[in-house]
């Protein structure tokens, strides 16, 4: 049975399990970054299949005016059974009146066709530009 919880201090061997499923090395090399970054988020949702941890979303910002979708993932067998869009409807949920709600990622169609359903759009849709820094 699948749940959903709320908490920033999870078993950091299962978040690292989950971060290596799907791939995000800039996470796994560095652990403590890692779970500095899970304690110090504006708000983390856990997705879990009985104590099995198989989903994460991790937010950042003010909480009012901007939240970023820092991470949403989900293991790969669990994939395709709507848990990333729980974690969005339940970070919606927890921020209902926040104005601004933003996230950057891969520009694959089945990522964009998933981000769309739930009704983002790309900034150059709104006559803009995104940019980023990275050390």
């Amino acid at each position: 049975m699948l749940t959903y919880m709320i908490q920033k201090r999870l078993d950091m061997k299962a978040v690292l399990a989950l971060y290596e499923a799907v791939e995000w090395t800039n996470y796994t090399r560095d652990p403590a970054l890692l779970e500095q970054a899970l304690n110090n988020s504006l708000l983390v949702i856990a997705a879990f299949d009985d104590a099995k941890l198989v989903g994460l979303l991790r937010a950042v910002g003010d909480g009012y005016s901007i939240i970023f979708v820092q991470d949403i993932l989900v293991l790969p067998d669990y994939q395709r059974r709507g848990i990333g869009r729980q974690l969005m409807e339940k970070l919606l949920a927890n921020y209902p009146n926040i104005y601004q709600l933003h996230l950057l990622t891969g520009k694959e169609e089945k990522t964009k066709a998933f981000y769309e359903s739930l009704g983002f759009r790309a900034v150059d849709e709104m006559d803009c530009v995104a940019y980023t820094y990275l050390k």
